[in-house]
């Protein structure tokens, strides 16, 4: 299905762990050329680096680390991305995460701005240094790029408690997209979001058993759904041959937890 994956050149920030990480896995089975990144290239990363590389050819997997709560390291990563492998067709923006929990009489600017920018600055400045490399590899290729940014179902339901400035990051997230898609569908640069529901990943990890089991309670499928059950939107929306003509969309990958 995603045979036009072979050789493409994707970028995937925030991708040593969870979604992220099964994304690159399933994109290098595919013959992709894959960077993966986290801020810093500790025992996580190397794991990750070395279950990535033995799916594929190892030269066209590599780890690149930047804090991209920063633009200057945006810019860096997508510098260091484009040297290694002469140009960009898809980025992933996957980068992000809750950053804490605080009610809104609590919030102050230091907690705000750390979690706009784990969450929105990232994906706006690496995005930003990515769109001339995206923009030539179109031109090139005849068909589509594509930019994916990890979404999120806080974006539609506002968040759990504590969580309103983590959910109106990624809601702010969903609509830059479609102002993308206003300024780029000319240049054939597609712009779409995976939005997870509730998966399984270090992101509820302080959970009590008891909400995780009344948070299942409410998802359709009974259950937590896995960072595996994420990857396919991934690679259906990197595919030009599955999604050439689909942009500004957001998919739901949320097991029935909401509903449209």
């Amino acid at each position: 299905m995603f045979s036009d994956l072979a050789g493409k050149r994707i970028l995937i920030t925030g991708s040593t762990a969870g979604i992220g990480l099964a994304a690159a896995k399933l994109l290098v089975k595919q013959g992709a050329k894959v960077a993966i990144n986290s801020r810093a290239l500790n025992d996580v990363a190397k794991a990750a680096l070395n279950e990535v590389s033995a799916l594929g050819n190892q030269d066209d997997v590599i780890f690149i680390p930047a804090d991209l709560t920063k633009t200057s390291e945006c810019e860096k990563l997508v510098n260091e991305f484009t040297a290694k492998f002469g140009g960009m067709d898809v980025l992933i923006n996957n980068a992000g995460g809750l950053g804490g929990r605080a009610s809104l009489e609590l919030i102050d600017d230091d907690f705000y701005d750390h979690v706009m920018d784990l969450n929105a600055r990232s994906a706006l400045m690496v995005t930003k240094y990515s769109i001339p490399f995206l923009r030539a590899s179109a031109a090139e290729s005849g068909k589509t790029s594509s930019v994916i940014s990890t979404g999120s179902i806080a974006a539609r339901e506002g968040g759990g408690m504590g969580a309103g400035i983590y959910a109106a990051s990624k809601a702010w997230l969903h609509n830059v997209h479609r102002n993308w898609v206003k300024e780029y569908t000319k240049d054939q640069i597609r712009f779409n979001i995976v939005s997870p529901g509730t998966v399984d990943t270090l992101f509820h990890a302080d959970k009590s058993e008891e909400l995780r089991e009344k948070i299942a309670g409410s998802i359709a499928f009974g259950r937590f759904g896995e960072s595996e059950e994420m990857a396919p939107s991934f690679a259906f929306f990197a595919s030009h041959n599955c999604s050439g003509y689909i942009t500004g969309q957001i998919m739901d990958v949320n097991g029935g937890q909401m509903c449209p």
